[in-house]
């Protein structure tokens, strides 16, 4: 019997001591952690991104200390409740700051491709710009330059240059216009056309003595000019006609003159440059018969 009760008294202080220690550790785990955070939290919590105070250095706690191995499992809950909390705050904040960092970055890709699309608008406003300004310069240059072709041809209106020259003969006594002598009129009225800045010298020659020479020339040169205006619609005022009589005629020594037998009409077509100004395109915009008239 005394030998039982020996064996007995032991094992019951074994047993004891869990619940003991467990007990112990839990008021002490309700006393010393709520005292360790209303000292540090007014130190601590401004320096963390929960704004809670940090978790309390861990203390030993009972017989056992921390690492009880009779713990309960209530027990083992309410020792790992606050990391659980603190690690649930931190995959919020974490993905907090997941979202406002995406925000930022599309933020910021928005404006870096809205910067970039200005700044392609601006670029292409600037070619834009520099290709008018380059037709403006070619438009003005073309411009200066008919203006100084138009100053030279109105400075050199007056100055015809001969274009084409004829001779008609005609027998003593006779001022009919012969086959031969209306195809060369032909020919030189033909390629007049449509042309500006051009007239008709019309000359007359007869043999003889004062005023009968000089009616006879007139009447050959007026059946030259009466033939280009009927026939070809050659204005009147691009014909100059003028009677001769029987003034001498330049040979081709210069130094010699020679006089004619029977009659003569000399007939050239003189041009000045408004005909170059008008293919050019810088002539005034009026009817053939209403362009400068020759002075």
């Amino acid at each position: 019997m005394n030998h039982r009760l020996v064996i007995a008294l032991p094992l019951a202080a074994v047993l004891a001591l869990p619940a003991l220690a467990q007990t112990t550790s839990s008021s002490q785990d309700q006393s010393q952690p709520a005292a360790a955070q209303q000292t540090q939290s007014t130190d601590s919590s401004a320096g963390n991104a929960t704004g809670k105070a940090p978790l309390a250095a861990p203390s030993r706690e009972g017989f056992w200390g921390r690492v009880n191995p009779f713990a309960r499992k209530k027990y083992v809950q309410r020792q790992t409740e606050p990391i659980r909390d603190r690690v649930n705050e931190l995959d919020e904040l974490t993905a907090g700051n997941s979202k406002q960092i995406k925000d930022v970055d599309s933020r910021a890709t928005a404006g870096i491709k809205l910067a970039s699309d200005k700044a392609n608008e601006a670029d292409q406003h600037a070619v834009d710009a520099g290709n008018k300004a380059t037709a403006a310069q070619q438009s003005a240059q073309q411009v200066t330059s008919r203006v100084q072709n138009v100053e030279t041809v109105v400075s050199n209106i007056d100055q015809y240059k001969a274009s084409n020259q004829t001779e008609i003969r005609f027998r003593p006594g006779q001022t009919v216009l012969s086959k031969n002598a209306k195809d060369a009129l032909d020919q030189m009225a033909t390629g007049v056309k449509g042309q500006r800045g051009y007239i008709f010298e019309v000359q007359g020659f007869s043999s003889g003595k004062g005023q009968t020479a000089i009616t006879t020339s007139q009447k050959m040169a007026e059946s030259v000019v009466r033939y280009l205006v009927l026939t070809h619609d050659i204005p009147v005022y691009r014909i100059y006609l003028v009677g001769m009589g029987n003034a001498p005629v330049a040979s081709d020594d210069a130094s010699q003159t020679k006089r004619i037998n029977g009659g003569r009409v000399e007939i050239s077509l003189l041009k000045n440059d408004l005909e170059q100004l008008s293919s050019n395109g810088a002539a005034p915009a009026m009817s053939n018969d209403q362009a400068q008239q020759p002075k």
